[in-house]
């Protein structure tokens, strides 16, 4: 039996791996496609730092001539994955965060506070076209000037993979992962679409936040795993907590 990992292309390869690794097979069925957007070749103009929340951002930007520009500038990153992904991008003058929009927000506000960016700082978020928070809104009331740049846009796909209606037919799937609301969301359309509504539902969904939970608990999913923090090491900390539970607790 295999795992459904429901990862966009082409970061699902490095996921499939380290689920291999972990001893589990796994059913690629990618249901969002990253587009990047265009935007003008001075969309940096005037910023001092940039706030990204996604490693897909980075990638958008990769042939984008602001990309150098930024590269010499701070970043705050989310979290570890998307701050890997600045690094490889060029960027060396980075914060992390503890992987969510609320850790992002304090990392940057507790940078001010200790005075190690100017109050008058401009930032720019590179953002996706559906926010899961306003970053610029958020920050607005602390005197904080962020501007938005919409640089991508993750399309859903609901529909899944023939490979994957097979499995479902075959009970050969054993656990979801799910890495964002919107991709949860697509799940649960696809299984609608498919037929397989109630059979998807039914399997151990592993989940990368509450928020991502809530969408698959109002589904009807009952068997729901939540990652102990937001990120992908501990989303498989909790696949084997849920189906490999002798082999976590020999751990």
């Amino acid at each position: 039996m295999a795992v459904l990992l429901t990862r966009p292309a082409p970061v699902n390869a490095a996921s499939a791996a380290r689920l291999r690794a972990a001893g589990f097979d796994v059913l690629p069925a990618p249901l969002m496609r990253f587009e990047a957007i265009a935007c003008p070749d001075d969309a940096d103009h005037g910023t001092d730092a940039t706030i990204v929340t996604s490693a897909a951002a980075l990638r958008a930007i990769a042939d984008h001539p602001m990309r150098e520009r930024l590269a010499a500038k701070p970043l705050f990153a989310v979290g570890e994955a998307t701050a890997a992904a600045a690094r490889e991008a060029g960027f060396t003058k980075i914060a992390i965060a503890s992987g969510d929009a609320a850790s992002l927000c304090e990392l940057i506000l507790e940078t001010m506070r200790k005075r190690r960016l100017k109050k008058s700082t401009s930032f720019l978020y590179l953002a996706g076209a559906n926010l899961s928070c306003d970053l610029a809104e958020v920050l607005a009331p602390h005197g904080l000037r962020v501007t938005t740049q919409t640089v991508y846009r993750m399309a859903a796909l609901p529909t899944f993979p023939e490979a994957a209606l097979a499995a479902f037919a075959a009970n050969g799937i054993e656990a979801v992962l799910h890495y964002s609301r919107r991709s949860a969301a697509t799940f649960v359309e696809a299984a609608r679409l498919a037929g397989v509504e109630i059979a998807a539902l039914a399997l151990p969904q592993c989940c990368i936040s509450k928020a991502v939970a809530d969408v698959l608990h109002e589904a009807g999913a009952q068997r729901i795993a939540v990652a102990r923090t937001p990120d992908e090491p501990a989303m498989l900390e909790a696949l084997t907590r849920t189906l490999r539970p002798d082999l976590n607790n020999a751990s």
